[in-house]
């Protein structure tokens, strides 16, 4: 069967530069969809995503479906005749639905009786016949939030479309797509291109589109950026200083990308760089410079979307663009520095946190209390950590940060330097969000650390107090982010900290504004919960996960300490063999209930058989090892310990019966039993890993 491959493309107005390479992506993934779903042959799909373009391109494409031969299943025959050998009218209606006569059907036997089929030959329909409807049901699939509608078609798209381009190889298929019909016309480069041009074949598309100074390949055109961004900060000997998301975004709003470089007055430095730098990225999408030690330089860098002529006039037209912009920056710290961040604190209380938890002056005197505390836990300054937790969210309340909503924080800290605060107070105004999103930092110090950790708290717990847990994928307290830079900032520093011990902290602080019986119980097992997942992103094994998960250890650090431990042990050669007499004993101790306590009482003359006289020996001895390693947190070290238990163990129960017919002998083998599984549970429920 012939194939070519295949274009297909929506010329449409300026898309959201945002949602562009989603919009791309989606568009191949929703097209590849529905060529599988017709049984259409084909090697690959690609995209394409400029501002004024969204394109798939699938390489050969077969030119129609390939026949098929479906079969058609009738009555069962005994149903489908009378007594006198006659169709009845169920065969008849089955033979005419299918274009048949009854006397032409064929016969399926099988196992269960013999029914009358029909071998339909259904013909393959052409690309030409079946895009129109893929390319509708892929468009129709795309993430549109925002549908709008243009001019006086009654379609609707994100943005309008006013070119539809479809080729399969050189030929034009004709389709109908948002109220357009399909041709060869392409938009070219709106300044340096003709504005519409012909396209000969699907395979000129990259390359036709490059004359016409368009690169519409997304991750070609964000290459093209990255590395004229580099090559111009080399130059300069700065770093320049963006993210994949702002790299994409930029690459989102050009055709032609071309970068240039400008400045801005160096009195403007005087200004705090954070902010200075959110307004050039955030609200201009330039690229600032930064020097050897991170000190931010006046000049800049920008991407252009035309060649100019006169370059001097871009730069010029953007030098003027942001000047106003880091004149309110500097003109808000100037002004905001004339007051302190304690003479803030009464206008908080016109700030609600949530109605039924209070004002954000409220909610910084739980910080307060509750920074205080964690920071006695930790042998951190008290005194610091109370203060910070008092202070911060005062610059909430400054011009800066009403204007740039991203600096809470950054201004905080500069603001605290500039009242005199302590260092440690101001750095934990700006630390205490972190860790803001995954892989981010985390707080430098004792007092950052209780203040970031007694701000998530508070918010966990109030949350949960009033009932209002996260459900589904709905979390708009982003109560599991602040979950698991709990988890984060505790094992990561290796702080001493009880979840139990700090929500109940938290609840006590609270007062009488939390109406969840259940709020300490419940929060603590969510953060606990927390941890599956972040576990899970480190490669960590789940079975590994839920064994310690069972033993709902409430220290952080601790629970980590178990994880690794487990993992190790679950690597060792009797690991296997352990977890199934784990899983064996927990059964015979749950059917006997026997419960598994740290007090268990053994009888020594009661031990008659020599293997369980191995066994109760091999025990004692470790259980002073394991108490001995229990006093560290040493949990590698007692499975170490336990794992040399095996041959032992495998003796014991090829050679002793349990349920022996004395009672006291049964009770006494049961008590052997009872503490072998005591140790194990000092780590975790190892029986968990034994294979189902």
């Amino acid at each position: 069967m012939r194939t070519e491959n295949c274009l297909v493309e929506l010329g449409t107005e300026e898309l959201p530069p945002k949602a562009l390479k989603s919009l791309g992506e989606a568009f191949a993934t929703q097209f590849e969809a529905a060529l599988t779903q017709a049984d259409l042959s084909f090697g690959s799909v690609s995209w394409f995503a400029a501002p004024r373009r969204l394109a798939v391109y699938v390489s050969a494409l077969a030119e129609g479906q390939a026949d098929k031969v479906v079969e058609k299943r009738g009555p069962a025959v005994s149903a489908a005749f009378d007594a006198d050998g006659n169709p009845t009218k169920a065969a008849q209606g089955w033979a005419r639905g299918n274009g048949i006569s009854v006397e032409e059907a064929e016969r399926l036997v099988t196992d269960k009786g013999e029914w009358l089929l029909h071998k339909a030959h259904v013909p393959g329909q052409s690309v030409a016949q079946l895009l129109e409807g893929l390319i509708n049901q892929a468009v129709s699939k795309l993430p549109i939030p925002k549908p709008m509608r243009w001019g006086n078609y009654n379609t609707q798209f994100i943005r309008p479309v006013h070119t539809l381009c479809v080729l399969y190889g050189s030929e034009v298929v004709n389709v109908s797509v948002l109220g357009l019909t399909s041709g060869r016309t392409v938009q070219g480069h709106r300044f340096h291109g003709e504005s519409r041009f012909e396209l000969d074949h699907a395979d000129n598309y990259a390359a036709a589109l490059e004359k016409q100074y368009v690169l519409a390949d997304f991750e070609a055109r964000k290459d093209k950026v990255r590395q004229q961004l580099e090559d111009a900060a080399n130059t300069l000997s700065l770093a320049p200083d963006y993210n994949e998301e702002l790299l994409e975004e930029i690459a989102s709003l050009v055709e032609w990308p071309v970068v240039l470089q400008a400045g801005f007055d160096k009195a403007f430095l005087e200004v705090p760089k954070e902010a200075l730098i959110y307004t050039m990225k955030d609200d201009q999408k330039y690229v600032p410079l930064l020097d050897s030690s991170g000190n931010l330089s006046n000049t800049f860098l920008f991407v252009s979307n035309i060649e100019s002529q006169d370059p001097t006039q871009v730069i010029s037209g953007n030098e003027k663009v942001i000047r106003p912009r880091l004149a309110d920056a500097e003109f808000f710290f100037n002004s905001d520095k004339k007051t302190t961040l304690e003479s803030r604190l009464d206008s908080l209380a016109t700030v609600l946190f949530q109605k039924q938890l209070g004002t954000l002056k409220e909610k910084s005197e739980r910080i307060s209390a509750l920074a205080g505390f964690i920071a006695t836990q930790i042998d951190a300054n008290e005194t610091q950590a109370a203060r910070a937790g008092l202070l911060a969210k005062t610059d909430l309340m400054s011009n800066m940060v009403m204007e740039f909503p991203d600096v809470q924080g950054v201004m905080g800290k500069y603001y605290a330097l500039n009242d005199g605060e302590d260092a440690p107070v101001a750095e934990a105004l700006y630390e205490q969000y972190m860790p803001r999103f995954a892989g981010d930092s985390l707080p430098s110090s004792g007092v950052s650390a209780s203040v970031a950790l007694a701000d998530k708290l508070d918010t966990l717990v109030g949350i949960f107090g009033i009932g209002q847990l996260p459900k589904g994928d709905k979390d708009p307290f982003a109560l599991r982010r602040a979950a698991i830079g709990v988890l984060r900032i505790i094992t990561e520093l290796s702080l001493p900290l009880d979840l139990d011990v700090l929500v109940a902290k938290a609840v006590n602080v609270y007062g009488n504004k939390l109406t969840n019986q259940d709020t300490q119980t419940q929060v603590v097992d969510f953060v606990l919960g927390r941890f599956t997942a972040l576990l899970q992103d480190q490669d960590v094994a789940i079975d590994v996960i839920q064994a310690v998960a069972a033993r709902r250890p409430t220290k952080p650090a601790d629970y980590l300490a178990r994880v690794n431990a487990v993992a190790a042990f679950k690597a060792l050669e009797e690991s296997e063999a352990l977890a199934a007499a784990n899983k064996r004993v927990a059964n015979i101790l749950a059917k006997q209930n026997v419960e598994v306590t740290s007090e268990v009482h053994i009888d020594s003359t009661l031990l008659t058989e020599d293997a369980e006289k191995a066994l109760n020996s091999a025990l004692v001895n470790a259980q002073l090892q394991v108490n001995e390693a229990l006093a560290s947190q040493d949990y590698q070290r007692i499975l170490t310990t336990l794992a040399t238990l095996r041959e032992v163990i495998d003796n014991f129960f090829d050679n002793v019966m349990v349920m022996a017919d004395d009672a006291a002998v049964k009770q006494n083998r049961l008590a052997l039993l009872s503490l072998l599984r005591q140790l194990f549970l000092t780590t975790a429920d190892i029986s968990i890993l034994a294979k189902s």
